[in-house]
């Protein structure tokens, strides 16, 4: 995508599977276009997402991507922004 977005994954199915919202995470950098970023909201029952996600994705983007965590929200999830680089 060749903006800036957001993806939620605090509903539903997501907050019983880490490897889901993990996966998912993934697929929405790999969609996001350099120079973008996207707001990943992660489920609340995972904890923050340093604990789980950062190093996932640190490991698979490695410098061709920035994160940056941003809050909890009201309702309890995460959000991460994740920009990839020029």
């Amino acid at each position: 995508m060749d903006k800036n977005w957001s993806i939620s994954l605090e509903h539903e199915e997501y907050i019983k599977d880490v490897r889901l919202v993990i996966k998912e995470s993934i697929e929405a950098v790999e969609q996001t276009g350099k120079g973008y970023y996207v707001n990943i909201v992660t489920p609340a029952s995972f904890g923050h997402p340093d604990d789980y996600l950062t190093g996932v994705l640190s490991e698979g983007f490695g410098s061709t991507i920035e994160m940056k965590f941003i809050d909890q929200c009201g309702c309890g999830g995460y959000v991460l922004r994740v920009w990839k680089n020029n």
